[in-house]
């Protein structure tokens, strides 16, 4: 069996509170949004990886984190991505990070998925999906572009498996890999 697999960095529940919070002015907007307990900092999707390698990745990433450092992420603003123009997710974003960076290239390297060294690592929540049709139909598409100032303390990457039932999808944590 094949489990979707993302390895993501999970905030703490009172910067989860905030940002559902924030985001309930625009609730009447065609947006699919990401429940409260599901808001993460994506850093590399997987795919579909068999049960029986998943083990695996969790012992290379433990190892990629092991001498870590434990760091803090500086977040600035929400708006629509890519743009407000062709409008996809509704994201809020923070500063370059050099030890994000850092992270995700040794997670990279030690996973035998590193292609080329990155000029720079903007981290990202999701904190919405659009709903194409929906939003095609609006008369007046809204612009999005609001400061959110607020700090993450990245402590842990954890192994998550999205999970996919009763019409619900939900993250599942597979394992914790804490910083030192």
């Amino acid at each position: 069996m094949k489990r979707k697999i993302y390895i993501n960095i999970n905030i703490a529940a009172r910067v989860k509170r905030r940002l559902a919070k924030t985001v309930e002015k625009w609730q009447s907007l065609p947006v699919k949004w990401t429940k409260e307990e599901n808001l993460h900092i994506a850093l590399i999707f997987l795919g579909y990886i068999d049960n029986d390698v998943v083990f695996d990745v969790c012992r290379k990433i433990r190892k990629a984190t092991e001498n870590m450092e434990i760091f803090d992420l500086e977040f600035e603003k929400i708006y629509l991505a890519p743009d407000n123009n062709n409008s996809q997710e509704f994201r809020v974003t923070g500063k370059a990070s050099e030890k994000l960076k850092n992270l995700r290239e040794t997670i990279e390297k030690e996973l035998d998925i590193f292609t080329a060294p990155k000029k720079a690592f903007s981290p990202h929540i999701t904190l919405g999906k659009i709903r194409k049709e929906k939003w095609k139909e609006l008369k007046i598409k809204p612009e999005i572009s609001e400061k959110s100032s607020f700090s993450v303390g990245v402590e842990s990457v954890d192994i998550m498996a999205s999970h996919f039932e009763g019409g619900k999808n939900d993250f599942v944590l597979i394992k914790s890999c804490p910083l030192k």
